[in-house]
């Protein structure tokens, strides 16, 4: 369990600047951080999960959907800055290796909103919505060892 605060916390690198430092004299206690974790992703989930009931109103519930669905993944994403902290979450989410999948999912949140306030077409945000969730789980793979080769290999091997 300390080998998994190290890490979330970026207390594992050896090279420790002033910066860092700093940052680590005015960070949350560990419980503080872990109960942030849980309520900003339970937010997430809530938001999700009150979109997709949403989407059956009358009239609205497709842009209702959007807006709390792209706001819940959002709320997801922003709870791992309790575990990591800010700075280490954007340097870790424009590694090169997932640059262009936190693009990918960055470009679906504001291609989603921007179809359901400023272009108002209904089948434009759900298709967003699809990318966005489909972006979000291969930004989620990259975190984990391999996983990405893993899928690659697995649909290759289905569509061969």
């Amino acid at each position: 369990m300390d080998k998994l605060k190290k890490v979330l916390s970026g207390q594992d690198t050896e090279d420790r600047g002033g910066l860092a430092e700093v940052s680590e004299a005015s960070s949350l206690s560990w419980n503080t951080r872990i109960k942030g974790f849980v309520v900003c992703f339970g937010t997430g989930i809530l938001c999700s999960l009150l979109g997709t009931l949403l989407l059956w109103v009358p009239r609205k519930g497709l842009y209702l959907f959007a807006v709390f669905y792209t706001f819940g993944n959002i709320a997801s994403i922003g709870s791992t800055v309790f575990l990591m902290g800010p700075m280490k979450q954007l340097k870790k989410m424009f590694e090169p290796t997932r640059l262009i999948a936190t693009i990918l999912v960055l470009l679906c949140f504001a291609l989603t909103l921007c179809s359901a306030f400023w272009w108002h077409n209904k089948g434009l945000a759900l298709i967003f919505c699809i990318l966005q969730s489909l972006a979000l789980t291969w930004y989620s793979l990259s975190f984990i060892p391999f996983a990405r080769d893993a899928v690659k290999k697995c649909f290759s091997a289905c569509l061969a």
